[in-house]
Formats: C-alpha cells, structure tokens, sequence
C-alpha cells in the first residue's frame, strides 16, 4: 500500500514537467524473468503491441504475462510529458506519466478485444487518479493505443463497459484513452516483480461487471 500524501492529483502541464534525462538512468534487463522473450524491440515479425494503465504495475504485468498468445509484458511508464523518468520521479506526481504494462502479442492467438477484456474486468476504471488505496495520477487508469484499429475497438470497449458499469450502479469511467506515446521501461526490480517477490503487493481488484465487446469493433 503506497499513500502518497500531499501530492497533486492533477496532471502536471509540460512546462510543470521534470525535466527528466536524455537516456536511461539505470539498466533494463534482456529477457523476461517468466517467459524468456526479449523484454525490448524488436520484436518477431507479427507481434503487436498494446499499452495499459491499471494502477500499480505490479500486478498488472502479472496479470497480462499469463494470458495464451502473450509474447512478453514490462512494467513501465507511460502517458507523461518527462523523458526517460525514474520511478521516483515518477511517485512525485511531477511527471505526468502513468504505470503502465507494454503488453506485445500474436494476434492470430490472442485479440486486442481480448486484452482489453482484462483490462476493464481486472481493475476498477471508475476510480480517477486512484486505484484502491493507491493514490495519485501515477495509478489513473489508462489506455495508450498504437493504431487506428486498436483505438476503434478500444472506443467501443470504453462504450459498452461504461452502460454495463451504470446499469450496476458503480459509476461513470474515468480511464483516459490516447494514441501511445513513448514507453518508458521502468527499473529492473519493477520486472515481473510479482514472479520474484511471490507475495508481494497486489492492489487490483475488479468491479465485478462482466461485458461484451461489440463485434467488429
């Protein structure tokens, strides 16, 4: 549980923004601890890639590396204004970005409306700048898209789980949807944390409202 007291829950503007570095600050690691892929592009011909913000990182890359058709996940940040941020900075609030998981997959095994699926069912999108008793912008919810394809689907996911979270009486959704911008990954021990620390910290907890995404969306 991370209260992150006194921090503004307001999105910092560019010029607000840390200023951040020109490289990475720390070393990334080559392979995923769980699946033994190449953690960073390049990645094989016909993956695709996906961007989800669920609140703390941690549980959420767990969540994600254990689906079929998943080529690898990371734990990162994403959304925000500051290069190559550290995680501190990022707990700062002064960064604008957001944890988020780098999912890539193979399409012919498992969709983007699969994914998103997880996405909306796994975590609480009516939260705001929150995620159960983490708080602050870093744990909004959040949906970074890499194509016009992903964004459609992702707009009519959005759709169908807002009625269906109405209809059960458990408020609007607050997740922000956007075309990805840089991904930045996050330190070392952020990776796979839940495979190395077993009984580490888990924040998720989903609303219980199951949905359909529309066909063809």
């Amino acid at each position: 549980m991370r209260w992150l007291l006194g921090k503004s829950m307001k999105i910092p503007t560019v010029a607000e923004a840390l200023p951040g570095s020109d490289g990475y600050r720390y070393a990334i690691p080559d392979r995923h601890a769980v699946l033994g892929t190449r953690l960073q592009p390049p990645f094989p011909e016909g993956i695709e890639t996906a961007v989800f913000g669920l609140g703390c990182f941690w549980g959420a890359e767990r969540l994600f590396w254990r689906i079929p058709g998943v080529h690898t996940t990371a734990a990162g940040y994403a959304g925000g204004h500051t290069p190559y941020p550290t995680y501190d900075e990022v707990c700062s609030g002064r960064t604008g970005h957001t944890e988020a998981v780098l999912v890539a997959y193979d399409p012919a095994k498992v969709t983007y409306a699969d994914l998103l699926k997880v996405f909306f069912e796994e975590h609480d999108p009516t939260q705001g700048m929150r995620q159960g008793n983490d708080i602050g912008t870093q744990y909004r919810s959040a949906i970074y898209t890499t194509s016009p394809e992903q964004a459609k689907t992702a707009g009519a996911a959005l759709a169908a789980y807002n009625e269906a979270l109405a209809t059960a009486r458990r408020g609007s959704i607050t997740t922000e949807v956007a075309e990805a911008g840089p991904f930045y990954f996050a330190e070392e021990y952020h990776q796979q944390y839940l495979h190395k620390v077993p009984n580490g910290y888990c924040g998720l907890q989903g609303t219980g409202v199951r949905c359909a995404i529309p066909a063809g969306a």
